[in-house]
């Protein structure tokens, strides 16, 4: 088992989260948990997604430590609907889940669903582009302030 991220914190590498992405992932890349199954200079986009949230990151390591501070603002407590469409010509899979939670913050309940667009290559994670409601964190956070 990988200990890039340790599975003992808030968002380690068995969170739900990484778990449903390791189920759609299953036959395709290799590894023991989502950090294994990247490639060492693999590169996310995050195409939609929130205010002060990076764009691109590249590298494992630095996907790890981008994660690895999840915990502080939101709890996952379960991922599901986990639909996966894989073009036999290509390498791509696409993955569309749904994830379960709370935001540390506030307590308010955080429900948000992606669309992840997956190259693999070698047998590893090359590109990631994720798409995600940004309405749903928004909602979580209590933002705008003064919401109910």
């Amino acid at each position: 088992m990988s200990k890039t991220v340790a599975d003992t914190a808030p968002f380690g590498a068995l969170s739900p989260f990484f778990l449903i992405i390791k189920e759609g992932l299953d036959g395709l890349a290799d590894g023991e948990d989502f950090f294994d199954l990247l490639a060492d200079d693999v590169v996310f986009e995050f195409v939609i997604s929130v205010p002060g949230y990076p764009r691109q990151v590249e590298g494992r390591r630095n996907i790890a430590e981008l994660y690895g501070g999840y915990g502080d603002f939101m709890e996952v407590h379960s991922a599901g609907n986990l639909r996966v469409h894989r073009a036999a010509e290509t390498s791509v899979v696409v993955l569309e889940y749904e994830v379960h939670g709370r935001s540390v913050q506030t307590g308010r309940p955080y429900d948000n669903r992606f669309v992840s667009v997956i190259t693999v290559k070698d047998r590893k994670v090359a590109h990631w582009r994720d798409y995600l409601d940004p309405v749903a964190v928004f909602d979580a956070a209590g933002w705008p302030p003064g919401q109910a």
